[in-house]
């Protein structure tokens, strides 16, 4: 529950201005999903939520049992792997996208306005 405070900087608030500053020092819009470190995790059980990815998950699954197994476990994983990452592909582009967008916001020229 933090509320964005904006000081213009002129004389009568320099104090406020500098602690305001302090607590909040990026102005920073960011709108993209994932990180380096956070893309295949979060991407991953975001594409496991769609039924039919799970669908053949679990098919993938059944055919490691030699019981059930009625294809190759290796075309049945096909599939699976190909669906996954042409999403995750997909995905990452625009995310890619809404990052360098996001840096053109970031860095273009603002006026303000004071009293």
């Amino acid at each position: 529950n933090k509320w964005r405070i904006v000081f213009p900087n002129n004389g009568r608030q320099q104090k406020d201005w500098k602690q305001a500053s302090a607590f909040y020092s990026g102005n920073r819009m960011q709108t993209t999903k994932y990180t380096w470190f956070t893309f295949l995790p979060q991407n991953l059980f975001e594409q496991f939520q769609r039924l039919g990815n799970l669908y053949f998950f679990f098919l993938v699954v059944l055919n490691w049992f030699p019981q059930v197994e009625v294809f190759h476990r290796e075309i049945t994983m096909l599939p699976l792997i190909v669906v996954l990452l042409t999403s995750m592909i997909k995905d990452a582009i625009e995310d890619y996208r809404k990052h360098q967008y996001d840096k053109t916001i970031n860095f273009s020229k603002t006026r303000v306005y004071d009293k």
